[in-house]
């Protein structure tokens, strides 16, 4: 697929739309997750992928004899909030992403903490490094954002590719069965300055969920709206997508401890093993 980032007109492509609402969606409570979050991919890559010589090495300068850092893949990386966790933690990654300012940040703050990291600015339905990592992620509900389900799957298949023999794919996003059981038609919140109204919709039999995001700051009383939507995925429907795209294996959890998907989840997290 080639695709060039910059003619991209999909509602994903709106750069002002991440930067105005980055103080919404990324709040103090998804900084506070972060360790969490970096423990819970830790884990799930599976103890002989994730060196603790690496990680003294990182933090000591000094290299271990005859070892490198797994190599880790952030597909829709964002800020690089993992991205630099996973670096911190001893692991070589390179962030995917598609909204420059958010780049920039991250390669700011590696910079700052004299953190090798590669950035990347590409969709991720283009973005493919045949058998060059160990880990890909896909986080914070990044998935689904495309009109063709094809797309979706095509995702997942450059991941599958461009992992090598054993690695392993963890997508973390909302499942079908969650939104249904959590489903509320609006709700206010204030953050950041902002009084927010969020209002919800089921489309296509719960295909898609249409997402309406209204702020309005409060100094100013500036308004600021964008409707998108966002395709849901049944743990079934996830499972069979990863297969289909290439990976031997298929695990599902209902949070990053590793719990059941089940009536008690808390999220959709589906690891796909090449």
């Amino acid at each position: 697929m080639n695709r060039n980032i910059l003619s991209g007109k999909e509602w994903f492509y709106d750069n002002d739309f991440w930067e105005q609402y980055a103080p919404i969606m990324f709040d103090n409570k998804r900084m506070t997750e972060i360790s969490r979050v970096a423990d819970g991919i830790t884990h799930l890559a599976c103890p002989d992928l994730y060196r603790q010589e690496a990680a003294s090495a990182s933090r000591s300068g000094v290299p271990p004899p005859d070892s490198s850092p797994p190599r880790v893949l952030d597909l829709c990386c964002g800020f690089g909030r993992i991205t630099l966790e996973l670096a911190r933690r001893g692991f070589s990654p390179v962030g995917v992403d598609i909204t420059g300012a958010y780049l920039e940040t991250a390669r700011d703050d590696a910079v700052y903490e004299n953190l090798d990291i590669e950035f990347v600015r590409s969709d991720v339905r283009a973005f493919k490094r045949p058998a060059a990592f160990d880990l890909a992620v896909n986080l914070y509900i990044s998935f689904g954002y495309f009109d063709n389900p094809e797309d979706d799957r095509l995702v997942a298949q450059n991941a599958c590719d461009s992992l090598k023999d054993g690695g392993a794919f963890i997508i973390e996003t909302l499942g079908k069965e969650i939104a249904v059981r959590d489903f509320v038609e609006a709700e206010w919140f204030e953050r950041a300055g902002f009084m927010v109204l969020t209002q919800y919709a089921p489309r296509d039999s719960w295909s898609f969920l249409e997402n309406r995001w209204i702020l309005i700051d409060e100094k100013d009383g500036r308004r600021i709206e964008k409707t998108f939507t966002q395709r849901l995925y049944a743990a079934s429907e996830l499972r069979r997508l990863l297969f289909d795209a290439g990976f031997s294996k298929v695990e599902l959890y209902g949070d990053w401890d590793e719990s059941p998907y089940d009536h008690r989840a808390e999220a959709l997290i589906a690891v796909g093993r090449k």
